[in-house]
């Protein structure tokens, strides 16, 4: 630990990106290293795609990831912000470890795994909340530009896409993970730096 002080560090995500789902457990990781707490956003596949030219089954796709950030909202806007981390945890391990792609089964789960009513599924069908979750995911977009994707970090004043990870990195690699990603991304003049991914995400 650096300090006894903590600082926020802001996370926006979909539940329905895997590599996002793995940037969440790293933050976790580091936040046992480093004098940091995450405070958690939605933000959404479906609404950063919107009017975009998809291949029909990314558009299918898309089409459908309204319903899971939905009910996050809506359970946040109605039983409070703890809900919106509470509901993501739930939510990711259903998808991403268990498998589960049916997103009415994951809904239904993770609600009653958290304790949360399970009338609030029906939020996934409606636009009740859709102001505010436009205004979560804007919130988290305009820090980085419309040419990314989740998660979205900021950290002390500045804020990246990513980092894209295949694996979560464990105790002090993911604190010095973070030290250098936080260390590249305060450079005002830094803008990219990528490489050809040659393997999927795994969870464990």
């Amino acid at each position: 630990m650096t300090n006894s002080v903590k600082n926020k560090a802001d996370f926006w995500f979909d539940p329905l990106c895997p590599f996002a789902w793995i940037t969440s457990r790293w933050i976790g990781e580091v936040e046992g290293v480093r004098d940091i707490e995450t405070e958690w956003h939605v933000m959404s596949l479906a609404v950063l795609n919107e009017g975009r030219d998809l291949e029909p089954a990314y558009r299918e796709s898309m089409d459908n990831a309204w319903g899971l950030v939905r009910v996050i909202i809506a359970a946040q806007q109605q039983h409070g912000d703890a809900t919106v981390k509470a509901l993501y945890d739930a939510m990711g391990s259903l998808i991403h470890e268990a498998g589960e792609q049916d997103r009415d089964v994951v809904i239904t789960k993770a609600l009653a795994d958290c304790g949360l009513p399970a009338t609030l599924a029906a939020a996934a069908s409606k636009d009740a909340f859709d102001d505010q979750l436009r205004a979560s995911h804007q919130e988290g977009i305009s820090l980085v530009g419309q040419d990314v994707g989740t998660p979205v970090v900021a950290f002390n004043g500045t804020a990246f896409f990513g980092p894209v990870l295949t694996r979560i990195p464990r105790g002090e690699e993911a604190g010095k993970l973070w030290d250098a990603t936080t260390a590249i991304a305060a450079y005002p003049h830094f803008f990219e730096l990528k490489r050809s991914r040659t393997e999927r995400p795994e969870f464990t």
